[in-house]
């Protein structure tokens, strides 16, 4: 009886060994934890680095929609998720130096916040989007195409010329420095308080749909460069050729631990936001902003409309 147990004994050792070094390789591939900012954008952005990653058989913990910028940042700084989208331009606030020109151009911006994370976060910034989604003056559509008006500095000349607006802002827009007044010194022109419809908050929805429906007489509005009701209110952005506010193009932030883990990485998600311009993010994000698509489904799409996915 005692060889017979021995014997036993041995063949269960045998069979826990062999067990445990089949679990090392699923023991060895955490799954990568995809986050993203709460706002409709951020389900966006996060959805579609989820669907590529695992498309690629990379696993994935999905916590999308976690939390506005600090919330989220601080995540993945207290290794609690591995990678979100971030906007270029927050790293003038990361890194407390809102004043260096550098944040206005694009190359500039990405580089300076690459950098710095890489140097003191262990974070490193993947290939961006060249969409900016940033401050900016949008236009009944209607005015714009009549007066041939595609710029701030179209705009301008307009408004100098004695061209009709009533611009709707959040006091904020109106009155930083950096908003609006930045805007007025760049391109040489200026609206008086008739020509302003100041409302509470900074609600970019409530300044577009003050503009869609004339509210007060208004005809353009305070936007971010990606909003999903720009083209369904009938509004156009104005571009800023001259840079005026900071660049916020959104791009991958991974932990550089999870990229040494999973090195493909950068070359899985870089197709997808490569081809995310302003009008395509506007397009993807009216349709779960207006019209209450899943993020899921919208991305999705994308992906396919791509090639993106198997």
């Amino acid at each position: 009886m005692q060889g017979i147990f021995k014997h036993f004994a041995t063949a269960a050792l045998g069979l826990a060994a062999g067990a445990a070094l089949s679990l090392t390789p699923a023991l060895a591939a955490d799954p990568v934890r995809v986050s993203s900012k709460i706002d409709t954008e951020g389900a966006l952005l996060g959805n579609m680095m989820a669907q590529l990653l695992e498309n690629a058989d990379i696993p994935v913990e999905e916590n999308l929609q976690l939390g506005p910028t600090n919330i989220v940042r601080t995540a993945l700084l207290q290794d609690e998720i591995d990678v979100y989208p971030e906007y270029t331009g927050n790293g003038a606030f990361f890194t407390q130096t809102a004043d260096d020109p550098a944040w206005k151009k694009a190359d500039k911006a990405y580089a300076k916040i690459r950098a710095y994370d890489k140097q003191h976060n262990d974070l490193v910034w993947l290939e961006p989007a060249p969409a900016n989604n940033t401050w900016a003056i949008a236009l009944r559509r209607d005015i714009a195409e009549k007066h041939d008006l595609s710029t701030m500095a179209d705009f301008a000349a307009w408004v100098r010329n004695g061209g009709e607006v009533k611009l709707a802002g959040s006091a904020e827009f109106v009155e930083s420095d950096a908003a609006l007044p930045s805007f007025q010194r760049a391109y040489d022109f200026k609206l008086d308080q008739n020509q302003l419809l100041v409302l509470s908050g900074g609600n970019t929805a409530a300044t577009i749909r003050a503009a869609a429906r004339g509210t007060s007489g208004t005809n353009a509005a305070m936007v971010y460069g990606t909003d999903g009701a720009i083209a369904a209110a009938g509004l156009k952005v104005m571009d800023d050729p001259r840079g005026v506010q900071m660049v916020y193009q959104p791009a991958p932030v991974i932990r550089q631990a999870t990229l040494e883990t999973y090195p493909r990485i950068p070359e899985i998600l870089a197709p997808a936001f490569k081809g995310l311009d302003r009008e395509t993010l506007q397009r993807l994000n009216r349709r779960i902003q207006v019209d209450g698509e899943p993020a899921s489904d919208v991305v999705r799409d994308y992906l396919e409309s791509r090639d993106l996915l198997d």
